[in-house]
């Protein structure tokens, strides 16, 4: 299921999207946005994405 709030997030504030992820994601995710936004965005939509891939693979 998708949480759109997570989404909206990882646009608007990438590091707030992974913030249940471990401390050296938030941290990179947090050094690529202040960097360029952009690469952290992208970085934070990656994370999310296999979170819901890995999601679906254990409740097939």
């Amino acid at each position: 299921m998708i949480d759109i709030r997570k989404w909206i997030l990882a646009i608007i504030c990438p590091p707030a999207a992974v913030l249940n992820k471990e401390v050296g994601t938030i941290m990179l995710v947090g050094l690529l946005t202040v960097l360029f936004w952009v690469p952290g965005v992208v970085a934070a939509l990656f994370i999310l994405i296999q979170e819901q891939y890995q999601h679906r693979q254990t409740h097939a």
